[in-house]
């Protein structure tokens, strides 16, 4: 995640004990002037395949930073 976000702040807490369950809020530059459905779609690639393989739910939060 983080190089494809160098600026990141990245918070993640388990939703469950299952380690499948997670919740993620990203916080980064690259986010500005992009749609909210654009920026879950950069982490998405960030994650590089591992959403419905390591991950199986992810809450995804992101937010723009200035």
């Amino acid at each position: 995640m983080k190089a494809a976000f160098p600026d990141a702040e990245v918070a993640i807490e388990a939703l469950a004990n299952d380690n499948d369950h997670f919740k993620a809020v990203v916080t980064s530059a690259a986010f500005q002037g992009k749609s909210r459905v654009q920026q879950h779609q950069m982490v998405y690639a960030a994650l590089q395949g591992k959403m419905g393989g390591d991950l199986h739910a992810l809450m995804l939060q992101t937010v723009a930073k200035d």
